[in-house]
């Protein structure tokens, strides 16, 4: 009898249906992981309706659950009574098949063949089918998302074929400095020393100095990294004090390092080190985006929500269409 009502397909839709109005997701922290999931403190104890569920706040559970952090569970449910023995649905059931449970010799066995049926067969499919479809929509949403950002991202206005230099911000290891003139070849390349924590700001200044004079250079691009925003009010203060009026912009070096350690920046650079390639992308990334940003796995643009959770193969036919205009050159 178990399977004969979980196999029904007219009672299936209908508590489908009812699931999908009325049903929560309920997010649980796993007992001893608060400690350890701290990230996902603002879901140790959640719930909301599932068929409203916005596709961040559901991609964060679903990671939450995948690291062992929260326990995810469809409450049909939610505005019974506790103490209340039949569910809802339990209800629904007896009603499809008319049935009108009472005092009945046998009513107390059917009333136990519903239960089970729906505790253990049917509560447990649909719980997979929903959260299934949670994941879909959600990933759906978070590539729509990841295409649409990609998209403003390498169709952003480029500055043009101007002398530009590239700083990627550092404190302990320095700001890393790169000039590459109208074309994007490199000139030159330094490490300086103006932030934390050592604050050698006159050298630093006379290093920038020597670069713009000796290769006239009209652009700075400032990466947005760990110090930018020191070492921005650094270049500023330096501009003023030379009375140049070059202007500065912040630059997005997302995938920046990813670059650096690529075999393509390694071609492209072999005598170079590593950390000083991403100042030259910074710097070529403003003077062109969708031409330096082509060079990066999309994923490690940083223009996505959860980009590393979804599915992969969605996620990169979502960016085909744009890499397959500009990807040619550099494969």
């Amino acid at each position: 009898m178990m399977e004969r009502l979980a196999e029904d397909a007219s009672l299936l839709e209908t508590l489908r249906q009812y699931l999908q109005q009325y049903a929560v997701l309920r997010a649980t922290v796993v007992a001893g992981q608060e400690d350890t999931g701290a990230k996902f403190k603002d879901y140790f104890a959640h719930q909301e309706p599932i068929a409203k569920v916005p596709s961040h706040r559901a991609l964060a559970m679903l990671r939450g659950r995948n690291e062992g952090i929260l326990q995810l569970a469809l409450i049909a449910d939610p505005d019974q009574d506790p103490d209340s023995k039949q569910s809802v649905c339990e209800t629904m059931i007896a009603q499809h098949y008319q049935l009108s449970l009472g005092s009945a010799p046998a009513d107390r066995w059917r009333k136990q063949v519903i239960a089970f049926a729906w505790r253990v067969k049917i509560l447990m499919h649909l719980e997979t089918e929903f959260m299934a479809n949670l994941k879909e929509r959600a990933e759906n949403d978070a590539i729509d998302v990841f295409a649409a950002n990609l998209n403003d991202v390498l169709m952003a206005a480029p500055a043009g074929p101007r002398c530009t230099l590239g700083i990627d911000p550092g404190l302990r290891t320095g700001c890393k400095v790169a000039v590459v003139d109208g074309t994007g070849k490199l000139l030159d390349t330094a490490t300086i020393y103006p932030t934390a924590p050592r604050h050698d700001v006159d050298e630093s200044s006379k290093v920038l100095r020597r670069f713009i004079d000796r290769h006239g250079v009209n652009l700075i691009a400032v990466g947005n990294g760990t110090a930018s925003r020191e070492t921005e009010s650094f270049v500023a203060t330096m501009l003023k004090q030379a009375d140049l009026s070059i202007q500065t912009v912040m630059v997005s070096e997302a995938g920046a390092s990813v670059y650096s350690a690529s075999e393509l920046a390694a071609n492209e650079f072999p005598d170079l080190d590593v950390s000083l390639r991403g100042a030259v992308s910074i710097a070529r990334r403003l003077q062109d985006p969708l031409a330096e940003l082509v060079k990066i796995d999309p994923k490690s643009i940083g223009v996505g929500q959860y980009q590393h959770d979804v599915s992969q193969h969605q996620l990169a036919k979502s960016s085909m269409r744009w890499w397959k205009i500009v990807s040619t050159p550099w494969e």
